[in-house]
């Protein structure tokens, strides 16, 4: 059976796998993007190339495109992570900015710009998977579209642009818990979490819940959906 707490203080679990998610949710990021799951982005550089430059964009510490401007050359690397951007880069090739096409959740995170092996800028990409609007005082669900969690998957809640984690199962640890006491108390006794799929309900809506609702997933590796709630009324 898990255990099931209604955490009243900000103090967060300290079990491997909530250590390892925060470790990957921490890196330090000087703008964040945001797309609608299907549509383009771009990730803009300020810079301007000189002629010996050479620029890699990275993702998940796996170099994804480069530019030599020194060889005359530009590449896409379209098979790496499971060919997971085939057929969705391109890049700039006066100022090294990226676009991908066509986006899924499998394109959230932070993608680092370098610039002769050093690095430039980094930019966090949210890719909304759904908008979602509840009218004041109802219940909201966001669907976490997992059939069953496995035994060791840990999934964390965060809302609001500081991130804030307001609910998480850790079932490595058979544990639920729900901080009720973060963000001022604003979903103490609102929030349900479905022990088997993830997701979350909040109950008894208020304009203080709109917002964005980021679900972190690890099962093997990371995964995140986010999801913007208004609240009407």
């Amino acid at each position: 059976m898990l255990e099931i707490m209604n955490y009243r203080s900000t103090v967060r679990s300290r079990d491997s796998g909530s250590l390892s998610l925060a470790r990957c949710l921490t890196d330090e990021v000087e703008s964040d993007e945001s797309v609608m799951e299907g549509d383009s982005v771009s990730l803009n550089s300020d810079n301007e190339m000189e002629d010996d430059d050479v620029i890699q964009w990275r993702f998940k510490n796996t170099v994804i495109a480069e530019i030599n401007k020194q060889a005359d050359r530009i590449t896409v690397y379209d098979d790496v992570l499971d060919g997971r951007f085939r057929d969705r880069l391109k890049l700039d090739d006066q100022t090294g900015s990226l676009t991908i096409t066509n986006t899924t959740t499998e394109h959230a995170g932070v993608y680092e710009l370098q610039i002769n092996s050093e690095i430039s800028e980094r930019f966090r990409l949210i890719v909304f998977v759904e908008l979602v609007s509840v009218t004041k005082g109802d219940s909201v669900s966001l669907n976490s579209d997992l059939t069953e969690m496995k035994d060791d998957d840990v999934i964390q809640w965060r809302f609001g642009d500081e991130n804030t984690v307001i609910a998480e199962i850790n079932k490595q640890a058979d544990r639920i818990t729900v901080y009720d006491d973060v963000l001022d108390g604003r979903f103490r006794d609102r929030l349900k979490l479905d022990k088997q799929t993830g997701s979350l309900t909040i109950t008894n809506t208020t304009t203080e819940h709109a917002g964005d609702y980021e679900l972190v997933m690890y099962s093997g590796r990371f995964s995140s959906k986010v999801f913007r709630v208004s609240v009407y009324g």
